[in-house]
């Protein structure tokens, strides 16, 4: 698990590809600090690479490499990286923590298109379009990850919404060179998943005309 709170900006180094191309080998550099703090980094550790919980497969003192299989390429942003690319990084959680973001897995749900970048006072409001099936599990006020990054929804309308980054944010993430027509990794909230879950599969919570009534005498 993860929080959301990007720790460091990797660069793609290398990309190698595995299984006669429909998989593939990403090096990432990163600073030495990331990988040695709190605790050094291991083989078989998970990394967030902009929202994907991948695996470290190959450490060195300022890169490591993870596997990308087809399904992962097919469903994420990592299919159109090349040599150069910047990528949110983030370490798991560890046990006592502090939460800053919300709870993020790394299973990224779907890519959404970047419409618009608007500066407003001291921030700029993104735009995103989801893909088909996610709007339901975005709501106003609620949280969402892009890219790796926990953020707090602004508005929706049908199957568009926004946020604002603030500088700080862009300063430590991709956003500082995402631009209109790009895409993103998007990551529902864990809640929303499992509310929409149980609404689907109880017929009272669908329908009112399920529900028992109430014992004579109370008040509905």
């Amino acid at each position: 698990m993860f929080t959301g709170i990007v720790t460091d900006l990797g660069t793609v180094r290398d990309i190698q590809p595995l299984g006669e191309g429909s998989d593939m080998r990403l090096v990432i550099g990163t600073s030495p600090a990331f990988l040695g703090e709190p605790a050094p980094a291991v083989i078989g550790a998970s990394i967030a690479c902009s929202g994907c919980c991948l695996t470290a497969v190959q450490l060195g003192g300022d890169f490591f490499a993870v596997d990308a299989s087809a399904e992962s390429l097919s469903k994420t942003t990592l299919g159109r990286l090349v040599a150069g690319s910047r990528i949110n990084l983030e370490r798991p959680l560890r046990m006592g923590d502090e939460l800053g973001g919300h709870l993020v897995s790394g299973h990224v749900d779907g890519v959404a298109e970047v419409l618009s970048a608007v500066p407003e006072n001291g921030s700029v409001r993104w735009r995103f379009r989801l893909p088909p099936g996610l709007a339901r599990f975005v709501a106003e006020k609620g949280s969402v990850a892009i890219d790796g990054v926990s953020l707090t929804v602004n508005e929706v309308d049908g199957d568009v919404f926004g946020v604002n980054i603030i500088p700080h944010t862009a300063a430590v993430t991709t956003f500082a060179t995402l631009q209109p027509g790009g895409f993103v990794n998007i990551e529902i909230d864990t809640l929303a998943r499992y509310v929409a879950r149980l609404v689907s599969t109880d017929p009272m919570a669908r329908d009112s005309s399920a529900r028992p009534a109430p014992p004579r005498g109370t008040v509905a």
